[in-house]
């Protein structure tokens, strides 16, 4: 039994709830941002763990291609939290690349391991998501769509990083006449 086993079982718990509620269609684009030093008791940006990384990635894209989603991966503050993404979502979404190449110093962890093993990596400043995953406290309201509605499962943590997820809904505009579809805002 490997030492992150655990952490592989909670993340595909975390998936797996996250595609229930979230409501998630194909070709939506699911944003992460991940602290493996918060993951590990550390402070964030002070311990990246490139093993955790690969676990965290490893599962990542083996449920987006199954479920047919983009996946954005959050790079740390110190690229400005720009993404790593797929070319097909910078073309599907008229997305604009930008000039930088993540390492472990510099954009982190999962940032570094995303390089690797997406199939054509590409790097943009920001993005609308449909859905996020934020593990250890790592910001990622910029990069989803502007009404973001948080939700709760029964995990609330991987290790001993803090989680939190949310999904986004259309606005709701007009006034006191105005009606609204009965499943939006659930």
């Amino acid at each position: 039994m490997s030492a992150f086993e655990p952490m592989e079982s909670t993340l595909s718990k975390i998936l797996q709830g996250l595609i229930k509620i979230a409501e998630l269609q194909k070709g939506n684009i699911l944003v992460i941002g991940c602290s493996t030093s918060e993951i590990t008791g550390e402070k964030i940006g002070s311990a990246s763990n490139l093993e955790i990384a690969q676990i965290i990635i490893s599962g990542l894209l083996a449920f987006v291609r199954e479920k047919e989603l983009y996946l954005a991966v959050q790079c740390c503050e110190h690229l400005n939290r720009a993404l790593v993404v797929e070319k097909e979502c910078v073309e599907r979404y008229n997305l604009e690349p930008v000039s930088v190449l993540p390492y472990l110093e510099a954009g982190g962890a999962l940032a570094t391991v995303a390089m690797e093993h997406f199939d054509e990596p590409v790097i943009v400043e920001a993005i609308a998501a449909h859905a996020g995953l934020d593990i250890g406290d790592t910001l990622i309201g910029m990069h989803l769509k502007k009404v973001a509605v948080p939700l709760r499962l029964p995990i609330k943590k991987i290790g001993k990083a803090n989680l939190t997820l949310a999904r986004t809904r259309p606005k709701f505009i007009g006034g006191e006449r105005a009606k609204y579809p009965h499943d939006i805002g659930k």
